[in-house]
């Protein structure tokens, strides 16, 4: 994987920034399909532990730990934020479909 401090940071130094802890013992297989999933259409990088990917309205990063899932999201601004909160959350549901995950964002970070 590449480094994920390189300079792939689209919407890094500048936008609105999200993010969510979401407790859950799968977090390292929900970032990986989420990331072989938005690789068919999208550029992305992860290993098991870490990802990013890029999307038209923002860029996503993915933290996998034992029992939490880090997600932070970059946008230019709110309307795409909200677009690209929805559109992580809804596929990531999806695929934790047997598990209720609580997801709380927090804006700024």
């Amino acid at each position: 994987m590449t480094d994920m401090t390189s300079g792939n940071d689209t919407f890094a130094n500048s936008g609105v920034r999200s993010a969510a802890d979401i407790a859950t013992e799968h977090a390292s297989r929900y970032l990986q399909q989420l990331c072989k999933h938005f690789a068919h259409k999208r550029p992305v990088e992860f290993d098991s532990q870490s990802g990013h990917i890029t999307f038209g309205v923002g860029e996503c990063r993915l933290r996998a730990d034992d029992t939490v899932l880090r997600i932070s999201l970059t946008s230019p601004d709110q309307e795409q934020m909200a677009q690209l909160q929805d559109v992580v959350i809804r596929h990531l549901v999806r695929f934790a479909f047997r598990e209720e995950l609580a997801v709380t964002w927090r804006d700024g970070e």
